[in-house]
């Protein structure tokens, strides 16, 4: 599932093509707006919340989307050839006289009026890249459930939104914690910089073309997808584990040496 700031980037390239242009091609791909024609409006931007994008649309409507695993936004000049999949693909399209959007594999696709835009992300807790950032709240968001383990009260967006399976490994590795320690036993002083730490991180990678967490330019993350290569710190060999509710696995990485904390026996390395 993409990263917070991987749809900020997102939103900013749609915002860029399309926000002050008329449509002049509006071709919804779903059964239940498939008579609907936004033609003729104007787009009036393209906004991020959390993993979720809003683009608003003269009118006093808001096309509601999310990228879930697969899904992608491309954007195309006149004539440019279309390469982000195969047609049957395709779920939406909205074309000005400069660009075209193509919306592909987007497992979620709403077309809903503006001033009901918070039945979509109401439930989203504050957003690391968004004007409605609060640490507090985050924070306090996080603790309401000591016992959970920290990687999935990050993954959980009505705690904080923008964080995925990338910083949840990432962001754990920094803490020196695993992502099974329940949240409520991460250190005090380690749990109070947790939410600028988090924004510390999306905000440095929202500009970039490949993300970065360790600051050096021979590897670029500290954890993910590095088992079973050696720790960057103490080169022990990085690990890697499913983590979930039962309703969804991710993989996940860690050092048994730097990070404390519970963890389970680690799986067969998916990075040989």
């Amino acid at each position: 599932m993409p990263e917070g700031d991987t749809v900020w980037q997102t939103a900013r390239r749609l915002h860029t093509a399309l926000a002050g242009h008329v449509l002049t091609r509006s071709d919804l791909r779903v059964p239940k707006y498939a008579t609907a024609d936004l033609t003729g409006r104007t787009v009036l931007d393209v906004t991020p919340r959390g993993k979720h994008l809003l683009t608003r649309i003269e009118g006093g409507l808001t096309l509601h989307s999310h990228l879930r695993m697969d899904g992608s936004w491309k954007v195309y000049a006149p004539g440019e050839r279309w390469s982000g999949g195969p047609g049957h693909q395709i779920r939406v399209i909205l074309g000005t006289a400069d660009r075209t959007a193509v919306g592909y594999r987007l497992p979620v696709l709403d077309l809903l009026r503006t001033t009901d835009e918070e039945r979509a992300v109401g439930h989203l807790g504050p957003d690391l890249l968004g004007p409605d950032w609060d640490p507090d709240k985050a924070l306090a968001n996080l603790l309401r459930d000591p016992a959970r383990p920290l990687g999935e009260a990050l993954l959980d967006q009505r705690n904080l939104a923008g964080i995925g399976n990338i910083y949840k490994s990432e962001l754990c590795f920094l803490l020196r914690a695993t992502p099974w320690i329940p949240i409520g036993d991460l250190p005090a002083e380690h749990a109070a910089r947790l939410p600028a730490l988090a924004k510390k991180l999306l905000e440095a990678n929202r500009d970039r073309p490949v993300r970065s967490t360790t600051g050096r330019r021979d590897q670029n993350l500290y954890v993910y997808g590095r088992a079973p290569r050696p720790c960057l710190r103490c080169r022990t060999s990085i690990r890697a584990a499913n983590q979930g509710d039962g309703s969804r696995e991710r993989p996940t990485y860690w050092c048994p040496t730097c990070q404390q904390g519970p963890a389970p026996h680690p799986r067969p390395s998916p990075h040989p």
